[in-house]
C-alpha cells in the first residue's frame, strides 16, 4: 500500500445503540474496544469515510450528499437518551459524486441524495472509532436486490478512492439472525459459517469473488443470514481490493460468532 492508500473493512456495528447503554454481563465491550481500536490500524489519517450501511437499501446505489448529514435513529424500544446521541461529522459531497461516477462509469446505476442523513449503521460505531467526528464521511446504501455479484462489482468500481485516501467500510454484521442471538444450539452453525467465510476472504480476489458469490453454499448459510443485508457489504469491501483478506477480530457474542475482515 503506498502511504496515502486506505484499507477497506468489514466491521460489525453491534445491536442498535448497544455501545451506549448499561451493559453488566460486558457482552459488548469486546466489539467496542475492536472499533476504538480502528484509526489505530491505519498509516495515516483518511481524506474521507464511503461507508456502506446494511439499513440503507435503494434501487440502484446511493450516496450521501450532505455537507451536514444529520442522524436517523432507526431503531426501535431503546432508552430515552439513545434517541439523543449526537456524531456531528461533516458531509463530503465531492467524495460522493466521484463515488456515484465511478460506479456509472461502471455501467451500475448511481446517484447522489442531498438530504439523507446517516443510520444507526454508520454513526454508531463511528462515535466509538472517531469520537471527534473531525473525518469527512459519505453513506453508500446497498442495492434492495442484494446481489452480491453486483456488490462485488460496485466495490471494483470504487477501489480508484482508495489511492485518495477515502477509507472504505462496510457495516453490518457476520452473523444476523435475531432470533438466534443468545441461543447456544446456533453456537456451531454460526462457528462453522464464520470458518469458511474466513477461509474466502484469505483467498485473491478471483476467487475470493466466485466464493462470496456463491456465498448462499457456505454451510449453515441461510440459518446464519435469513436475510443477507448485513452480509452483502461485506462484498463491497472485498470487491475494492485484489490482496487477499484477513480476519482483524473474531468473538463469540451472545452465542455466535462475530467476525471483522481488512482489505489491503
Amino acid at each position: 500500500m503506498s502511504p496515502m492508500q486506505q484499507p477497506a473493512f468489514y466491521i460489525p456495528h453491534g445491536g442498535g445503540p448497544c455501545f451506549f447503554m448499561d451493559d453488566p454481563q460486558r457482552i459488548w465491550t469486546g466489539m467496542g474496544d475492536f472499533l476504538r481500536s480502528l484509526p489505530r490500524q491505519l498509516s495515516a489519517a483518511p481524506t474521507a469515510i464511503l461507508l456502506v450501511s446494511a439499513h440503507w437499501e435503494t434501487d440502484g446505489f446511493a450516496f450521501t450528499g450532505a455537507q451536514r448529514p444529520s442522524l436517523i435513529f432507526d431503531y426501535y424500544g431503546f432508552p430515552p437518551h439513545t434517541y439523543q446521541l449526537r456524531w456531528e461529522a461533516p458531509g463530503a459531497p465531492d467524495v460522493a459524486r466521484k463515488a456515484a461516477s465511478l460506479l456509472t462509469g461502471a455501467g451500475l446505476a448511481a446517484r447522489v441524495d442531498a438530504s439523507r442523513g446517516l443510520d444507526h449503521g454508520v454513526f454508531v460505531p463511528m462515535m466509538l472509532a472517531f469520537p471527534d467526528a473531525d473525518v469527512p464521511v459519505v453513506e453508500m446504501s446497498v442495492e434492495r436486490g442484494l446481489d452480491p455479484s453486483l456488490h462485488l462489482a460496485a466495490g471494483r468500481a470504487l477501489a480508484p478512492l482508495r489511492d485518495a485516501g477515502v477509507l472504505i467500510i462496510a457495516s453490518g454484521m457476520s452473523f444476523h439472525n435475531m432470533r438466534a442471538y443468545g441461543d447456544p444450539r446456533f453456537s456451531a452453525p454460526s462457528e462453522a459459517f464464520d470458518a469458511w467465510l474466513s477461509d474466502a476472504i484469505a483467498q485473491p480476489a478471483q476467487s475470493r469473488a466466485t466464493l462470496l458469490a456463491d456465498w448462499e453454499a457456505a454451510p449453515f448459510a441461510r440459518l446464519c443470514h435469513p436475510e443477507e443485508e448485513h452480509l452483502i457489504p461485506l462484498m463491497v469491501a472485498a470487491g475494492a481490493a485484489a490482496a487477499p483478506g484477513r480476519s482483524i477480530y473474531r468473538e463469540r457474542v451472545l452465542e455466535t460468532a462475530i467476525s471483522a475482515f481488512r482489505f489491503d
